[in-house]
């Protein structure tokens, strides 16, 4: 098991507790996030995965402990200078009915807008950045309703991109796209991290974690049972006793990261 201790970085949490009502998921947690770092938050379901990550994002209050930006407590800032250091992308987001993809993409300018709500040259000229950067220009005066799965999220991502934060915060945003579109997705967020953004990102796959991220933390039952570079944390004793699943870790042949191969449980129908 890893103990966790604290250093340098833009995000970390101390000691923190965090849950739903009475419930507490996540319990005297530290860690910190690697600044321009791309960490990768795994784990089986209700490890805490996602109550930790909205905790990052401010979403959940800590019952105890504090979550730090800057070395300041994340619940005793503004709401808009939080935004506007990071952005947030949630499970399944409700697209507003009747929008254009430009429109939902320029509502990542908020944080930055007066009580007139005025757009500026800089927001026009922020918001076309993150459609270029997402390949969605030309899709710009669609309906974000009749866009595929694929393109839905790219225009998410594209609002989180005109946020102009320098941390990125996504949960399961590969969650009901096909294979072609989690790797096209996982890509995009594998160049913006080598543009100098810092990712943080829940996962369900294990292999997809392996091959982006450079920090893998897995989580169970709201612990931190290991983290580090994927090469030192995937291990088939890691996997056997978090996933409780028999497999083999190969080298992935195309980029050389840990690769899980289940070894299977075949049933014999009768």
């Amino acid at each position: 098991m890893t103990q966790t201790k604290l250093g340098e970085s833009r995000l970390a949490a101390q000691g923190v507790s965090v849950g739903y009502g009475d419930a507490v998921i996540i319990e005297d947690l530290s860690m910190e996030i690697r600044d321009q770092g791309f960490t990768a938050l795994v784990g089986p379901n209700g490890s805490g995965k996602s109550t930790l990550l909205k905790a990052f994002a401010r979403i959940l209050k800590p019952k105890t402990g504090a979550i730090l930006i800057d070395g300041e407590s994340i619940n005793r800032q503004a709401s808009k200078e939080v935004a506007k250091r990071l952005a947030f992308l949630p499970q399944g987001p409700v697209v507003p009915e009747g929008i254009t993809v430009e429109q939902l993409v320029s509502y990542g300018r908020s944080p930055y807008k007066s009580g007139f709500g005025t757009t500026t040259a800089e927001d026009r000229r922020i918001t076309d950045r993150a459609l270029a950067i997402t390949s969605l220009n030309d899709m710009r005066e669609r309906q974000v309703t009749a866009l595929s799965g694929g393109q839905r999220q790219r225009a998410w991502v594209a609002m989180t991109l005109a946020q102009d934060t320098g941390i990125l915060l996504l949960d399961e945003p590969t969650t009901f796209l096909d294979i072609a579109h989690q790797f096209d997705l996982m890509d995009l967020l594998a160049e913006l991290h080598e543009n100098g953004r810092t990712i943080v990102i829940v996962l369900h796959d294990i292999n997809q974690a392996c091959r982006y991220a450079n920090n893998v933390v897995v989580l169970r039952d709201g612990q931190i049972y290991e983290k580090g570079d994927p090469a030192t944390v995937v291990t088939v004793e890691m996997l056997n006793d978090v996933f409780e699943i028999e497999c083999r870790v190969l080298p992935d042949p195309e980029t050389g990261t840990p690769m899980c191969v289940p070894l299977g449980n075949r049933r014999q129908l009768k």
